[in-house]
This record gives C-alpha cells, structure tokens and sequence, in this order.
C-alpha cells in the first residue's frame, strides 16, 4: 500500500488498541472510541478500519480462546505493531508542532 498516512479515525482506532493492550477486538474497540471521542460508530467501520490498519502493517492480530458466552466463537485480538507505534508518535508531533503556530491560542504581551 503507498499511502501509509493516518486518517482521524484511524488515528482514533489505533489509539484505543493501544489503551486496551491485550484485549482489543471489535466490539471492544468500538467502545473505547465512543467513550473517548463522545461519538456513536459502527462496527462495521470498527472492523474495517483494523483490517485496513493490518494491512498496513500498523497492527497485527491473533485469534483468542473461545467462550460459551460467544457461542464458541473466537475473539481476533488486535495489537499494535512498532510500525504502528511510530506512525502515532509521527501524527501527534505534526499536531502538536501545529498547535503551537495557531495564533489565537498564543499568550497575549
């Protein structure tokens, strides 16, 4: 893929499999983004977004043990990649460098 560039929610996607560590799949997912951004969101565009992360190579994944509770269904557990990790550390210096250069925000003299 030639554009490894991360859109907002992207950005928002791969923040929240870092906050969950070792319990990020789907569903999971899906409500830390909602409980941080104050948005609702699909899951649908929770799924696509982490394949679309993996293709990528920001992330990487494994499937979980199975539960009754699941139906007997297995989890895919989603972890951030060190390529992931830079590319997050790279989008939060461009902002933080932006921020500083909005006028409005600066100390008045």
């Amino acid at each position: 893929m030639k554009n490894k560039g991360l859109g907002e929610f992207e950005e928002l996607v791969l923040l929240a499999v870092c906050i969950l560590e070792d319990s990020a799949y789907g569903i999971s997912v899906k409500k830390e983004v909602e409980k941080h951004s104050g948005r609702s969101i699909l899951l649908g565009a929770v799924h696509i977004t982490l394949y679309r992360l993996q293709d990528k190579g920001f992330l990487k994944s494994e499937l979980g043990g199975n539960t009754e509770k699941r139906g007997d269904r297995r989890k895919r557990l989603f972890q951030i990649t060190q390529a992931g990790m830079k590319q997050l550390k790279a989008s939060q210096e461009v902002r933080q460098k932006m921020w500083q250069f909005i006028p409005q925000l600066k100390p008045s003299t």
